[in-house]
């Protein structure tokens, strides 16, 4: 039976904006519950999930009878409603960095990395076929330039957008996780000391360790 009193998040274990969502509710140290909602499934989501979701993506995290979707908005949500650790910048030049930062993820990282490369070499290692090397090779030049422009972002501190962990962070780890799996997404981030110092930070932390995708662990 759901609890209505805690946050409940919709989604699957393999979703880069699901676990976005979830490392923001154990970063700020929220008790919530997860339902598993596979999109890809033979005939979609279910339809009690599409009245929550009307484009049938992920995550959606409700609370008692309040219902939301939208990654960024989510963990907005989460950082504001919810006592804990902040995780937005007070300052307004360190808050617009911190939204700068997301939007070059999703804008510019998350396809090409994740699906581009990531997707590509696991989805031609199991079905035994050669990659198709052209949108490949484009992935990995898109990922180059967006990760070397993250790096350029950085002001040499511990985290992204400032001294304070924040939702960029949270928002850009899970995609560096799956790159990290291929070895071209791996070289692309050895060529940025700074987010290989970063990443090494963030990789540790117990929120990542909680959130792990079944495929992690696994050598390139």
């Amino acid at each position: 039976m759901i609890d209505p009193t805690r946050p409940q998040l919709f989604g699957a274990h393999y979703s880069v904006y699901v676990r976005i969502a979830r490392l923001a509710l154990l970063e700020k140290g929220i008790a919530h519950d997860t339902h598993e909602v596979d999109i890809f499934a033979a005939g979609g989501p279910p339809a009690d999930y599409m009245r929550l979701n009307p484009f049938a993506r992920i995550p959606t995290l409700v609370h008692g009878d309040f219902a939301l979707y939208e990654t960024t908005a989510i963990t907005r949500y989460v950082d504001e409603a919810f006592a804990g650790a902040r995780l937005q910048p007070t300052d307004a030049m360190a808050r617009a960095r911190m939204n700068q930062i997301i939007s070059i993820a999703d804008n510019y990282l998350y396809r090409p990395l994740v699906w581009g490369i990531y997707v590509a070499r696991d989805e031609a290692a199991k079905n035994n076929v050669a990659l198709d090397q052209a949108p490949f090779d484009a992935a990995v030049a898109t990922s180059r330039l967006a990760l070397a422009a993250l790096a350029g972002l950085c002001d040499g501190g511990e985290w992204l957008s400032g001294p304070a962990l924040s939702l960029a962070d949270l928002h850009v780890a899970p995609m560096i996780a799956y790159g990290c799996l291929t070895a071209e997404g791996l070289a692309l981030l050895r060529e940025q000391p700074r987010l290989v110092r970063w990443w090494e930070r963030m990789n540790a932390r117990p929120s990542m360790a909680a959130t792990r995708y079944q495929a992690e662990g696994k050598a390139p």
